[in-house]
């Protein structure tokens, strides 16, 4: 008998007089046994399962910024036009956000994060058959929805697939997925676009996500899920597959059983003080202070690199006029480089700390942008060197985000919490293209990136508060 299931024995006798002891020390021991598996190949199975979701669901993102240049000529697009069409996909992600990060909290991670992924594939390819500005601009709001639960749901499934001891490198070499998937939009786009039509971009991101809709209906449900749903025989079976894939348990070799015991007395004490799940809990005085920090730093950071991103291939078409191919090749530098900052992000981050990280992102890319719009804005070759740069930079925080947010919340609501934080990146990411449509009108390029390097400084004094959460596990630091 392991040491873990002695004590589960010894707790439901010391604590028969209580009626919820037996389940409150099993729900511990199960959570404790979470805690102490080393990630294994069941780890990188499901990671790479919902990770191929977050690949087409980046894809998707982007896609319509690599279309667009096609479309202004097509369509005869002005440059509010442009703006609304890009704004179009964020609003619907506010939705989707709050909708399906409500949906997970019912009914859990897999069941939403699947309908997420059928919901966006088949608009994907809806958006492929629109023949105007407005079909599209509807088709995109519609597909926003599906993105924008994706994200939120999946963050929150691996957050609680992983053990506090290097959570921060397994979920940022999850989370590098993304990147490139605007790299694999990019690079496609420069080829499929020029050659072969824009209504392919559309579906070589929808078509591939159906199959990946099926992939993860068929993943295995959180365990910290089942738990907090009381839920335990399903929980078990999941923890048991995981343990069956792994050498050895961390527990096995590092602690006795005291020590053992003391752990899972801990865990016992933080579900006992656990409160019934609602939003509202959001705005307590324990995760009031949280939830404001981490609304702003979402939507701050998400202004600046969306904001960039989205434009840039436009910008070398319509300012710089350029050729469309050597357009969108300039606008694919961009994510090059933010696939290997995101893959130093996920080696550092647990060594730096996720507060020191998200402060030093937002100084590097304000100064950056700074330079570029005093300086650099009379050439588009400065634009891909400086401009580029600076995405990449801040496209680091923007990642990191992911992971930290479910972390500062609690199984009960970090679905809805992680759900309602991104729906300001959705509402940011939204208004950015429009702004930028506007300033770009009215001011001139210098000043679109000015206004960029402006948005930085929220950002930097959101950061100085945040909590640091490296190396702690999520119940420690949610109670």
């Amino acid at each position: 008998m392991s040491i873990t299931s002695e004590l589960v024995l010894q707790g439901n006798i010391l604590d028969s007089t209580d009626a919820n002891a037996g389940t409150l020390n099993r729900s511990a021991q199960l959570l404790f046994r979470i805690e102490n598996i080393p990630f294994c190949r069941w780890h990188t199975k499901s990671r790479v399962i919902m990770g191929s979701a977050t690949f087409f669901d980046a894809f998707d993102a982007l896609s319509l910024a690599f279309v667009m240049p096609v479309l202004i000529g097509l369509w005869h697009l002005k440059a509010t036009h442009i703006g609304f069409l890009i704004a179009a996909g964020y609003l619907g992600q506010v939705v989707g956000a709050l909708v399906f990060g409500s949906m997970a909290e019912r009914t859990g991670r897999v069941r939403a994060a699947a309908t997420t992924v059928g919901l966006m594939s088949v608009m994907s390819i809806a958006c492929s058959v629109t023949g105007n500005f407005e079909m599209l601009f509807l088709a995109r709001v519609i597909q926003g929805i599906g993105v924008g639960g994706e994200v939120p749901v999946a963050a929150a499934y691996i957050n609680e697939l992983s053990q506090a001891q290097g959570r921060g490198r397994f979920f940022i070499l999850y989370e590098l997925i993304f990147p490139l998937g605007l790299l694999g939009a990019a690079q496609i786009g420069a080829f499929v676009v020029p050659h072969f039509g824009w209504e392919y971009m559309f579906l070589v991101g929808g078509i591939p996500g159906l199959m990946i809709a099926f992939l993860i209906y068929r993943l295995p449900e959180s365990p910290r899920w089942l738990i907090g749903k009381g839920r335990l025989d399903e929980a078990e079976r999941v923890i048991e597959s995981i343990e069956a894939c792994s050498s050895r348990r961390n527990f096995d070799t590092t602690m006795d059983k005291d020590e053992v015991a003391k752990r899972i007395a801990e865990m016992k004490d933080r579900l006992r003080n656990q409160r019934k799940a609602s939003w509202k809990e959001l705005f307590s005085s324990v995760y009031r202070g949280r939830t404001l920090i981490v609304w702003v730093l979402w939507a701050s950071s998400y202004f600046v690199a969306n904001g960039i991103n989205n434009w840039l291939p436009s910008l070398y078409k319509t300012v710089y006029h350029l050729p469309l191919a050597e357009s969108l090749r300039m606008a694919s530098v961009s994510n090059v480089l933010s696939t290997c900052a995101v893959l130093a992000c996920a080696f550092l981050i647990d060594r730096v700390g996720r507060r020191n990280w998200a402060c030093a992102t937002f100084v590097l890319c304000g100064l950056l942008l700074a330079i570029l719009s005093i300086f650099g804005t009379g050439s588009a070759w400065s634009v891909m060197a400086l401009g580029s740069t600076a995405y990449a930079v801040m496209g680091t925080t923007t990642v990191m985000l992911y992971l930290y947010t479910p972390e500062i919340y609690p199984t009960r609501m970090r679905a809805i919490g992680t759900g309602l934080a991104t729906s300001w990146l959705r509402a940011a990411s939204a208004a950015a293209p429009a702004i930028v449509g506007f300033i770009l009108t009215g001011y001139g390029i210098a000043a679109v990136f000015m206004m960029f390097a402006l948005s930085t400084i929220v950002g930097l004094i959101a950061a100085t508060r945040m909590i640091e959460t490296t190396n702690r596990s999520l119940e420690e630091i949610s109670p």
